[in-house]
């Protein structure tokens, strides 16, 4: 599994992929700060409130995972590299498996940097030039790690919705990006007084679900 992971990494575009992997963390860590500077202050009204809009901030990562799923699944098929891929002496569900775990391990892997390298951002600017009311307790630093791993993973889980039907399916690669912008502003589904928790719990059902299709019709989607 782990030479498939490495053989998938050698296939992609790496400058582009490292690019995006540095990009990413790098819009997001500042995001914070300008929501409470030029949107509203109350995202500062204290550090478990900032805690919360950094969640929301982080969703940003479910597009890194529609690139990746492009990259790896949707390109492989437009160009006709996916036969090579069939050619292995591995059954198609582990090699599908195997670049599932891949796009995971990248995507949750970014999530946690941008997570923390986010968090330390903010408090350093806040150290410098007070935004936040209130200041950190022990309980929100708690809070902060817990939910850096729990909502990772729900991120990471998340940013698979499309992979089934628009990725290996229809093999669409706008399709694609645009479920993960819609997926990554889930958070939006608040101004229509739906439960954002319940909202996550249904994604990552989608999620889930799309990965368990992907690998069990391995076989049989093939080079449809």
């Amino acid at each position: 599994m782990i030479k498939l992971m490495r053989l998938e990494w050698k296939k992609l575009k790496q400058k582009s992929v490292i690019g995006e992997m540095i990009c990413y963390p790098l819009i997001l860590m500042f995001l914070p700060v300008f929501f409470i500077e030029a949107v509203s202050a109350d995202f500062g009204q204290s550090y478990a409130a900032v805690i919360e809009l950094n969640l929301f901030i982080q969703m940003g990562s479910i597009l890194f995972g529609a690139s990746l799923i492009n990259q790896v699944f949707i390109d492989e098929y437009k160009n006709k590299t996916i036969s090579l891929s069939f050619s292995y002496p591995f059954s198609r569900q582990k090699l599908f498996a195997a670049k599932i775990i891949f796009i995971a391990l990248l995507v949750f892997l970014l999530t946690m940097a941008s997570y923390l390298l986010t968090g330390v951002t903010t408090y350093v600017i806040d150290q410098i030039h007070p935004i936040i009311n209130g200041d950190l307790t022990r309980s929100d630093i708690i809070t902060f790690f817990s939910q850096m791993i729990f909502r990772s993973l729900i991120i990471t889980v998340n940013s698979f919705i499309p992979l089934f039907y628009l990725g290996i399916w229809k093999r669409a690669t706008v399709p694609t990006v645009i479920c993960g912008v819609v997926a990554m502003n889930s958070h939006l589904s608040q101004m229509i007084n739906l439960n954002f928790n319940l909202v996550l719990v249904v994604l990552c059902v989608v999620g889930s679900l799309s990965v368990f299709l992907s690998i069990i019709t391995a076989e049989n989607i093939g080079e449809m």
